[in-house]
This record gives structure tokens, C-alpha cells and sequence, in this order.
């Protein structure tokens, strides 16, 4: 089982996991559960639950069996690990090591040697820590898992590079190349995190952020959350040092969103840290002081993590700010006991650092000099130049508050000149690297103190220059950032490709298996079912092409009733006499058609034993040999379709296959059937309503979206008609030849491809149009948190919202309770997103929304959905509501979201709906709701959609 994995498996896994049944949902149960320890901890630990309570009545030898358990219960300690249990979760750790290591399970010893390294970084024993991922590093070799084998490395690197950022680089730079392309994602998230920190001790903040987001987006797609969020909050760091605090609001709001809902406390505390220090930056004191204070108390727990550290020197920077020196050098000098223990020189300099500056403060001097001075020198080593130019402006502050003797070897008119001139020579040294505007500020007011008015000028023109400079690369790292994004996107689009490519070929390979002669029947039969529009013309082709191929002495057609609780025997014949109406209430379980449905898989029975025959329907012969198929669209399972025989055996694989097309073609035509008669239902609804206009609209766009692929499909139809008769002639006459015949074939295969595409795109079609008149009957009133329900509305959207590259924010009180619908209101919001995705904002271009809900009086809420796109044009203000309205037919819209929005809001929910839109300040749609919904019966429910 790997490490880790990337989305694409577990949403497989687990659209896979709700058809399985008992023991067939094991093989699924235990690589989603794992799989899912970081993405929802929650539903993995209930998973492993159910996973472990059937490993012993597998039949997987017992080896085996041990190892899969002690899996299970490892990802239990790395759930503890995660909510800062680390000596629960160490205790767990070190006994399925043992556990592993007697069961020869190599992997599992890795993977808990890397569980061991990471409570061991959270604790601050970075020795411990080196030494576990060591172990993981060994133990994945002995397992012949290069992958597991280089993600230790990897993460082994990181945290060299934070101690000796020269040897780490020279160990490891080579092996793990910026070119992480062609890497696993979940390697990719841990060389991007070390190339991320080396760049950043070499100052190099934009290259930095550049890995770091590929480290963000490599970590979120192979659930590797707690990365994604500490990638996150770093990318912050590098855009607040590059002075763009817009960006770096941006990234580490990303990481609290993420980390809140976890409640881990490194993540969450660290997320805050990050928030503060932005805010610092924005001169925001006070709300950054109760942001640090509440990071610092999640933080307790983890007081020797290095994290803890970070948090210590931005309670240092901000009391410096705050002009608290007594609580800077207090901060300051815990951080440096800190750094000694961590052994991390990054924060020594820092330390020393901030306790000079708060040392010259409090007025005593030469203890800050020479603290400073020590800074410095620590920060002189290669990798801290940042650091060390810090360090010089705070010498240059010292003198600049005292007098003090000049330093030894001085040429400058002054102490302060002799520094600030050193932090810019070391400033030139470091690649890339814009010297701050303010630097050369302090320099020309000390030229101009000493009268050198020339230089001051010169100097004063540098700080000008600088700014400008600086301003040029903020606009550089928004350019990395975005190309970054772009490529990750263009990554992922190419992977998804290959993924329909190979879907594709094995759809090839299969249809190839077949014979020509089926191909093309069955192709001819496809078209004449799909081609009514009519449930009982349906029903009888069916039944005329199903006793033209199969043995079946029953057919019959369940379909589920409005209410959803009942499969109706729709249409059924025996023995060419038709079967009396029946009903199979979804509450038997034992029915074959019910679980058939409920577990969306063809059921075939070969042999009917004798004991089974009590099941029969009444009045129905019995049969030897069944066949069950699941009517299904898409997601959507309408119904049931069966065959019975009189003889055991009667199905073959061969007359499955016809059976499971049939099954298809029925499924599409019905379902088409249904839309169409829902359709007729909206035309004689907007006749009423006085919405010709509007219907006119619909069916000239319906008429000109499925002539293409209805026309085209009869055209290849007819086309191979022609070739067959060509063929038959051929064949009874001069004779035909192999190349005529494998021509023929590769003529069928491509037109049943054809065929096949246009009706599903017309399907499709016509499919998107049925919302309109959808029963609801079925939808549940209770009473809900508005801010949950649109918390998880906006979850659901935000992966189309972020590819996008738009935002939303949310402002709804945790005070607001509703007895209403959530399911409609929800569809109403989600409609709304989907309305200005498609149309408020001009493509390539970034866009805002908002969503946001108020009490103005008892009893009632105001809703509120606000984009900042082009708006709504003033002739279209006043149809917006109108069903099948829509600028964008053909386009992606189908005119129907803001009218079912408009009939919701007014009829279910009982409220009211407006719109305001113009040019300038975009969209906004309020709702004005009551808080306890009107009472509804079922026909009530039914007329309002």
C-alpha cells in the first residue's frame, strides 16, 4: 500500500465502496481508510473501524492479515500525532514498529519510522527526528521502495538545510533537481519543501514561494494536508519579507481555512503565528497581539517545536513595535534558549538580534553592542545574509541612541554610516536581492546630518530607485505565482487526458471482442429505441428486439415510483401475455430487483433452486435461470430491467453483453421519455404563466442543439446502411475480399462511435433541461445552522471556484438557526456560484464573491450573494427569472438555474428574491427568508416545481 496517493484513486475508491456488499467492501475499506488519515481524519478512523472488524473472517493468510491490522492501527496514532497527543501517539507508534518489524513488514516499518520523525520534530528533538527518518529511509530500501526510500531522504533534507544550509545543498541538491515534474506528487510536495527552504536561507523569497506552491498543490492532491497548510503559511512568510502583504493575506487566510476545520493544534497555532506577523507588517498591533497571544496558547503543547520558536520571535518583532522592550527581550531571549536546543542558526542570529534592539532601548548600551555585534557574526556565515544585514541595522540603531566609541577601522563620517554602509555591501552580495528603500533613507539622512548633501542626494535617488525596483518585483513573484498555478493546472489537465485516453482504448479493445454482426444490430436497435420520446413505444420496442436476441419466456420493466419508495412493474410480458400491475416496496431487501438497485449491479441467477421458487410473484410461472440489470443514467439508477427463462443456464456472457446494451439504450430512452413528458409539462406551466416568448426561446435553442448530433447520427446510420447493403452484394455475389470485409468493420466500429457520441450529447441535452420540473417531494424539512449549511455549500464549490482563479468570502453569523429546507436552499446558493462563474466574469480575469446573511427583524433573515463581475445588462434585468431565459445557450447555460432559484425562494422557502446589478459594482441577489419555512403538503410541494 503506498505512502500516499493521489485524488484521482480515492475518489474512485470511493465511488467504488456504497455498491459493494459485506466482505467485498474489505479491499476497498483499507486503502480509502488510510488514505483518507489527512483528508478527513474522521471518516478514515471510522472506516478502519469496519476494516478491522472484518480482517478476521477474511480468508487472507495470517500474515498478511497482521499487517493490514497494524496499518489500520497506525493510522489511528497518526490521528493522535496530528491532534497533538505525541506521547499517546509515540507509545502507539513504537509498538506497531515492533509489530512490523516481527511480521517482516518493511513498508509498515517505514511508514512508522516516518510517523516517529514527525512527533519527534513536533516535540523539537530534531537528533530523534534525523534518526527516524533514517530508519524510514533503511527500511523502505529493505522493502524495495524507492519512493518511500526518497520521500525520508527528502524530508531529511529539509530539516538539514535549517542547520547548515552549504553541506545540505551539497548532499542533496544534485539528487533532488528543481525539475520536479517528473516526479510522484507526493515525492514532488517534500523536494519542492526543501528546494522551498533552501531558497529562502539564500534570500532567494521569489524562487522560494515558487517551490513552495508547487509543495502546496503537489501535498493537497495527494492528501497530504498538514504540508499543504505549512506550505501555505510559507508562502505567506516569502511574499510578507517581499513586501506584498495583499499576497501574503491571501496564502496564509488559504492555510487557516484549511487548518481550522482539523483543529490540529501545530496547524492551526501556526496559521494564526503567520496571520499575526502579516498583520504586524500592516501595522495592524492590536489584532495581531490577540492573534500571536491565541497562537502561542494552542502552541503550549508544542513549546520545543520550532514552530514554537517562530512564534516566540514574532512576539519579540511585535513588542518591539509596540515599544514593550521588557517583553521583546524577554521573547527574545526565550528564543534563544530555544535555538540552542533546536540547534537551528537561523534563530541564534535572530535571537541575539532582537535582544540588542531591546537591550539599546532599555538604555543599556554596551550589553547591546556587543549582543549585536555577536549577531552579526553568527549571521556572516553563508546562507544568512538577510540575517546578518538585520543585524548591522540594528548596530547602526545602537549608535544612532547612544554615544558610543566609533568601531574600530571606520571611514564613514560616522558609527551609523560604517554600518549601514556594511549591511548594503552584504546586500549586494546576495542574488536577486532588492536593497530595501528604507535603508537607503536612514543612509541619507545621516549624509545630510554630517553636511555631505551630495551624497544624500546621490543616496536619496537610490532610495527612490530602490522602491520602484522593489515595486517591479512584487509584480515578478505574482508573475511566478501565477505561472506556477498555470503549469500545476496544465499538469494535472494533461493527466486527466491520459486517463480518458486509456478509458477510451479500453472501450476500443472491448468493442473489438464483439462481433460486426451484433455491432451493427444492436447499433440499429439503439437508434430506433432512443428515437422515441414515448414511455410505451419504449416498452415495445424493447420487448420486440429483446425476444428477437435472447431466450425469455418473462421480460419485465421496474421502474422507481415519484415518492422513491417503490419499484412499479411498468411494463411486463409472459409468454406473449401481458402481466398484471405490481409493486415491490424498496423495504424488501430480499427482492432480487430491489437489491439489484440498491447495489447498482447486474444480478444473474444461472440456477433457480427449488427453495427460491416461494418468491415468485403470484400468478407468474416459474422460472429456472434471471437476469437482472439496474436501469441507469449517469449517477442515477430510474429502475430495473428482467429476463427469466425456463431453463437453467439460459444467459451466456455473450447474451449478458446484448442484455446490459439493451439495458442502456432503455435506461437513456426512458429517461429521455420522462423528460420530454416534463418538458411538456414546463410548456403548458409557461402557457399559463404567459411565457411563450421564453418557451420559443427554449425549443428554437433545444431544436438547433440536437439537430446537429440527431442529424449527424441519421446521416452515419443511413451511411452504413448503404456500406451493408454494398457488402451483402459483394458477399452474394463476386465474392468478398478480407480487405473489403476489415474495411467494413472499421467503417462500423467508427460509426457506432459516432452514433453513440451524438445521442449522448443529445441525451445530455435534453437531460439538463428536466430540473424544471422536478418532483421534490422527497426533500427533508429540518431545523440547521445557516452558517454550517453554507460553509459546506461554498466546501463543495471551492475546488471549481480556486480552478477558476476567483474567491469567495463568507460572513454569516454561527446565531442563525432556520427550520426551513437545506437541501433547496442549498441548490439556490450553489445556482447562484454557478450563475457567476459563467457569467459575470470576463475570461482570464480573477473575480470576488460574497455571501453573506443578517437579521434585520425577528423571525426573518437576509441573505445576500454578491459578485463583482460586469453585471447584468439592463434589457436582460427583467427576465433573468424567466424559465430557459439564458445569453448562453449552447454555451454551458441552460437558461433554468435562476428559475428554479426564483420558484424555491417564493414557494418552498416562502420568501422573497431581488436582484441589483450594474457595470460597476457587479451582481447582487437578496433573499429575504423566514426563519421557520411554510408548512408544505406533498401536492403543494409538487405544483411549486
Amino acid at each position: 500500500m503506498e505512502m500516499f496517493t493521489v485524488d484521482v484513486n480515492v475518489a474512485q475508491w470511493e465511488s467504488a465502496l456504497p455498491s459493494l456488499r459485506g466482505m467485498e467492501r474489505l479491499p476497498v475499506l483499507l486503502p480509502l481508510a488510510w488514505h483518507l488519515r489527512q483528508r478527513d481524519p474522521a471518516r478514515a478512523l471510522m472506516l478502519a473501524g469496519e476494516a478491522l472488524s472484518q480482517l478476521p473472517l477474511s480468508d487472507l493468510p495470517p500474515d498478511h492479515c497482521a499487517s493490514l491490522e497494524a496499518r489500520m492501527h497506525l493510522l489511528h496514532a497518526e490521528c493522535e500525532w496530528l491532534d497533538g497527543a505525541l506521547d499517546l501517539a509515540c507509545t502507539h507508534a513504537q509498538e506497531l514498529l515492533s509489530r512490523f518489524t516481527l511480521l517482516n513488514d518493511h513498508a509498515g516499518c517505514a511508514d512508522a519510522h516516518w510517523l516517529l520523525a514527525w512527533i519527534a520534530v513536533d516535540r523539537g528533538d530534531h537528533d530523534a527526528s534525523d534518526a527516524a527518518f533514517s530508519n524510514a529511509a533503511a527500511s523502505a530500501r529493505e522493502a524495495g521502495d524507492t519512493l518511500r526510500c526518497d520521500l525520508a531522504e527528502a524530508a531529511l533534507a529539509r530539516w538539514a538545510v535549517l542547520r547548515d544550509p552549504v553541506s545540505a545543498i551539497a548532499r542533496w541538491g544534485e539528487r533532488f533537481d528543481a525539475d520536479s515534474t517528473r516526479l510522484h506528487p507526493s515525492l514532488a510536495t517534500w523536494v519542492n519543501d526543501f528546494l522551498g527552504l533552501a531558497a529562502s536561507q539564500a534570500a532567494d523569497f521569489g524562487a522560494a514561494a515558487g517551490h513552495y506552491m508547487r509543495c502546496y498543490e503537489s501535498a493537497l492532491d495527494t492528501g497530504q494536508v498538514r504540508a499543504a497548510i505549512t506550505a501555505a503559511t510559507n508562502i505567506g512568510e516569502d511574499f510578507t519579507i517581499l513586501n506584498d502583504h495583499h499576497s501574503a493575506l491571501e496564502w496564509v487566510q488559504c492555510a487557516l481555512e484549511l487548518a481550522r476545520p482539523t483543529g490540529w493544534p501545530r496547524s492551526v497555532g501556526a496559521c494564526l503565528m503567520h496571520s499575526a506577523d502579516t498583520l504586524r507588517r500592516l501595522g495592524q498591533l492590536d489584532a495581531a497581539h490577540d492573534m500571536l497571544q491565541e497562537a502561542l496558547t494552542i502552541l503550549k503543547p508544542l513549546e520545543n517545536a520550532r514552530s514554537y520558536a517562530i512564534a516566540l520571535q514574532y512576539l519579540g518583532d511585535l513588542s518591539l513595535d509596540q515599544g514593550n522592550y521588557d517583553c521583546a527581550l524577554d521573547a527574545f531571549t526565550r528564543l534563544a534558549a530555544r535555538a540552542e536546543a533546536l540547534d537551528q542558526a537561523d534563530f541564534r542570529s535572530i535571537a541575539r538580534r532582537g535582544q540588542a534592539h531591546a537591550l539599546s532601548h532599555l538604555g543599556r548600551a554596551n550589553e547591546a553592542i556587543a549582543v549585536a555585534a555577536d549577531a552579526a557574526a553568527m549571521a556572516a556565515a553563508p546562507g544568512y545574509a538577510y540575517n546578518q544585514i538585520a543585524a548591522l541595522r540594528v548596530m547602526a540603531l545602537i549608535h544612532a541612541q547612544h554615544a558610543l566609541p566609533p568601531p574600530p577601522g571606520m571611514v564613514e563620517p560616522n558609527p551609523v554610516l560604517h554600518y549601514l554602509q556594511q549591511a548594503l555591501s552584504v546586500a549586494s552580495t546576495i542574488e536577486g536581492y532588492t536593497v530595501p528603500g528604507d535603508l537607503y533613507d536612514a543612509m541619507a539622512r545621516e549624509y545630510a546630518a554630517a553636511g555631505d548633501y551630495a551624497r544624500a542626494y546621490e543616496v536619496a535617488l537610490a532610495a527612490s530607485s530602490s522602491r520602484e525596483k522593489t515595486h517591479s518585483q512584487e509584480a515578478t513573484n505574482r508573475a511566478i505565482a501565477m505561472q506556477v498555478h498555470h503549469q500545476t493546472e496544465h499538469a494535472r489537465s494533461e493527466g486527466y487526458h491520459h486517463r480518458e485516453l486509456a478509458e477510451s482504448e479500453a472501450r476500443r479493445a472491448e468493442i473489438l471482442q464483439r462481433t460486426s454482426a451484433t455491432l451493427e444490430r444492436l447499433s440499429a436497435i439503439g437508434q430506433e429505441i432512443t428515437a422515441h420520446l414515448d414511455a410505451a413505444a419504449v416498452f415495445q420496442a424493447l420487448d420486440r428486439h429483446i425476444h428477437g436476441l435472447l431466450t425469455a419466456s418473462t421480460f419485465a420493466i421496474y421502474l422507481i415510483d415519484a415518492a422513491g419508495t417503490v419499484l412499479h412493474r411498468a411494463f411486463g410480458v409472459e409468454l406473449g401475455r401481458e402481466l398484471p400491475s405490481h409493486a415491490i416496496p424498496l423495504s424488501k431487501r430480499d427482492a432480487y430487483s430491489v437489491r439489484c438497485l440498491d447495489e447498482r449491479r447486474e444480478i444473474y441467477i444461472e440456477h433457480w433452486p427449488d427453495a427460491e421458487h416461494r418468491k415468485v410473484v403470484p400468478g407468474t410461472m416459474v422460472n429456472m435461470s434471471a437476469l437482472f440489470v439496474p436501469l441507469t443514467v449517469g449517477e442515477r439508477a430510474i429502475g430495473v430491467m428482467t429476463v427469466q427463462a425456463p431453463q437453467s443456464h439460459a444467459y451466456g456472457e455473450n447474451e449478458r453483453m446484448i442484455f446490459r446494451t439493451l439495458c442502456a439504450y432503455g435506461a437513456i430512452a426512458l429517461d429521455n421519455a420522462e423528460a420530454y413528458r416534463q418538458l411538456q409539462d414546463a410548456q403548458a406551466q409557461l402557457v399559463s404563466q404567459e411565457k411563450l416568448a421564453a418557451l420559443g426561446s427554449l425549443m428554437a435553442g433545444v431544436a438547433h442543439e440536437l439537430n446537429t448530433p440527431i442529424g449527424n447520427s441519421l446521416l452515419i446510420a443511413s451511411t452504413m446502411q448503404e456500406k451493408t447493403a454494398e457488402i451483402e452484394a459483394l458477399m452474394n455475389g463476386p465474392g468478398l475480399r478480407r480487405s473489403e470485409l476489415a474495411a467494413f468493420i472499421t467503417d462500423s466500429q467508427k460509426a457506432a462511435s459516432l452514433v453513440l457520441r451524438g445521442l449522448t450529447s443529445a441525451a445530455d441535452l435534453v437531460n439538463s433541461f428536466k430540473q424544471v420540473a422536478v418532483d421534490r417531494t422527497t426533500e427533508q424539512r429540518r431545523f440547521f445552522n445557516l452558517q454550517q449549511v453554507c460553509h459546506e455549500i461554498i466546501a463543495t464549490m471551492m475546488n471549481r471556484i480556486r480552478a477558476a482563479n476567483h474567491n469567495i468570502d463568507m460572513d454569516v453569523s454561527d446565531a442563525i438557526g432556520m427550520d426551513s429546507y437545506p437541501g433547496p436552499f442549498g441548490q439556490v446558493i450553489t445556482n447562484f456560484i454557478n450563475n457567476a462563474l459563467l457569467h459575470a466574469f470576463a475570461p482570464g480575469h480573477s473575480g470576488g464573491m460574497t455571501l453573506t446573511a443578517s437579521m434585520p427583524a425577528e423571525g426573518r433573515v437576509v441573505v445576500e450573494f454578491h459578485d463583482n463581475g460586469g453585471g447584468i445588462r439592463p434589457e436582460h434585468l427583467g427576465r433573468i427569472f424567466d424559465p430557459f431565459f439564458t445569453t448562453k445557450l449552447g454555451q454551458g447555460g441552460s437558461g433554468l438555474g435562476l428559475s428554479i432559484s426564483y420558484n424555491i425562494v417564493t414557494s418552498l422557502l416562502g420568501g422573497q428574491i431581488t436582484v441589483v446589478s450594474n457595470a460597476q459594482d457587479g451582481t447582487s441577489f437578496v433573499l429575504d427568508l423566514p426563519l421557520t419555512a411554510p408548512e408544505h403538503t406533498a401536492a403543494d410541494v409538487t405544483a411549486i416545481y
